[in-house]
């Protein structure tokens, strides 16, 4: 790609020896290099976003994968395509692995949301160079001023994909560009898949990972997704929480008896659901299940590294309108590192004009709880059983009980799980494994500053299953602009962030490995 410029590889080689020197080779790009490197990048980078990528869409689906195939085999990639019924993905690796180095395994993905071209301000497959002028408004520009000098970081791409999946592609493609045309040796080996599904919530990526184990085997996971924060420092994130759904009823009159007749007579399963839901938490919001946080254990260091990251007081209970927070922990980025249970939706009668005078035959509640790697779907499901078994409910085991159920029972409940293979199981790398210190040491090289670092995040991704699968250290970078829209109209990419991250991906792919994995 860079054949004839002999002035700009010439001064590559430099700044690589240069760092070289120092540490094994990392090569601490310069901005003037890598926006070279990206204004080379950008005309295979538009031609990839005029290609529909909806997720839903097969064809789509399919278009894409085989441009993105030819893309990766031109740069010296061996690709196959994964069966995965209507979305197949695509694995990659850049030979030969060499058996002396970690090989990392990095994940992204290449489907869009589905849009309403109505609610964008420009055609969503028809990328376009924007720049915003004195009023605020983001004005379309030629495309050709992205190769022309006087290249500016605030300048974005606006485009489905712009920034989320596809665009993270072409930042990595370019990264390895510019490593081919220095000739520099990357530190690990590398191998990559391509999910075709993760805005559909990659339904089928932990069989796919399954299926393909052998070909897929790592010493470590990468995956590339999410943006950076509000100062536009990149983040690392080490872990996610599992999620589950338990669903209750509780058995009343069958059929829903008159309150009038019979108020102050009958038992109301609304009542006995309300009073075994308030029994859940106490005043302060701690769940009361015994043994349900006993088995998180936070270092003082957790403890301080996780205050540090806490936002100043106030901030949560203004964008959200509450007055105070829950004080299950000292502060809510420690509170998501335990479990958590919340009651998400209740069920049982009408309201308002809607109302009828009857005691209802059942009363319904449906419960969220988020599982932590400590404590598995399977443990806390069964914290929560014995609770109800202990405020003299028997749970019956199909959906509606017995007569002699209920001629036997002054309390009836029923209680399911539902799970998912994708995000039920909680997730984290410790943060000072190998992959964890090669992962910060690699972001962090070309800015001077340390990235975020999230220890674990209370949301439970649809990866989590795959990343299980995987049965390796991994850590989740995210780089792009954090205001770059990516589930809705006016998707863009930041061209600064874009610049940054072929010098963040260059110097990953340079940095040495700690020693101990070396070892393995």
């Amino acid at each position: 790609m860079f054949r004839g410029n002999k002035l700009l590889l010439a001064g590559v080689l430099g700044a690589l020896v240069a760092a070289g020197s120092a540490q094994a080779q990392q090569w601490i790009m310069t901005p003037a290099d890598a926006q070279s490197f990206a204004k080379a990048s950008f005309p295979e980078y538009l031609e990839g976003l005029t290609l529909s990528n909806d997720t839903d869409v097969a064809a789509d689906i399919q278009r894409n994968l085989n441009w993105l195939d030819k893309a990766f085999q031109k740069r010296g990639f061996t690709t196959q395509q994964l069966a995965n019924g209507a979305h197949p993905m695509l694995y990659a690796e850049l030979g030969p692995m060499q058996p002396n180095r970690p090989t990392i395994l990095f994940l992204m993905h290449f489907d869009g949301q589905s849009v309403s071209k109505s609610d964008w301000s420009s055609d969503p497959w028809t990328p376009t160079l924007k720049i915003k002028d004195s009023r605020g408004i983001w004005m379309p520009q030629p495309n050709e001023r992205l190769m022309q000098p006087g290249l500016d970081p605030e300048w974005r791409v606006f485009g489905r994909s712009a920034s989320d999946g596809k665009g993270v592609i072409s930042v990595f493609l370019t990264a390895v560009d510019a490593l081919k045309s220095a000739k520099a040796a990357t530190t690990v080996n590398i191998k990559v898949l391509l999910d075709s599904e993760e805005e559909r919530g990659s339904p089928h990526l932990t069989s796919v990972v399954n299926q393909n184990a052998a070909r897929l085997k790592n010493d470590g996971v990468v995956i590339f997704n999410g943006a950076v924060n509000t100062n536009n420092k990149p983040v690392i994130t080490f872990g996610y929480r599992g999620s589950i759904q338990v669903d209750m009823t509780v058995f009343g009159p069958d059929p829903a008896a008159h309150s009038g007749a019979f108020g102050n007579v009958i038992i109301n399963p609304v009542q006995q659901l309300a009073t075994l839901l308030a029994g859940l938490k106490d005043a302060d919001g701690r769940v009361t299940l015994p043994g349900f946080y006993d088995r998180v254990k936070l270092t003082d260091d957790e403890h301080k590294q996780l205050a540090l990251l806490t936002p100043p007081r106030g901030t949560i209970e203004s964008r959200y309108g509450v007055y105070q927070l829950e004080k299950m922990a000292p502060n809510p980025v420690e509170a998501v590192q335990y479990p958590s249970l919340d009651v998400i939706g209740l069920r049982a009668g009408d309201t308002g004009r809607k109302a009828v005078y009857a005691i209802p035959s059942t009363a319904t509640a449906s419960i969220n709880i988020r599982t932590v790697p400590e404590t598995s779907p399977d443990y806390l499901y069964d914290l929560l059983k014995k609770y109800v078994a202990a405020q003299g409910f028997f749970v019956i085991r199909s959906d509606s009980p017995s007569l002699q159920e209920r001629n036997h029972n002054a309390r009836l409940i029923s209680m399911s799980m539902m799970t998912s293979s994708g995000s039920s199981f909680a997730v984290r790398t410790q943060m000072e494994s190998p992959l964890a210190k090669w992962a910060v040491d690699g972001v962090k090289a070309p800015g001077k500053g340390e990235p975020e670092k999230n220890r674990m995040l209370g949301v439970s991704p649809p990866i989590n299953g795959a990343l299980a699968a995987l049965k390796n250290a991994f850590a989740v970078i995210s780089l792009v602009n954090t205001d770059n829209n990516a589930y809705g109209s006016d998707e863009n990419m930041r061209i600064g962030n874009y610049i940054e991250g072929i010098r963040i991906m260059v110097s990953m792919l340079t940095t040495p490995f700690p020693e101990e994995e070396k070892a393995k």
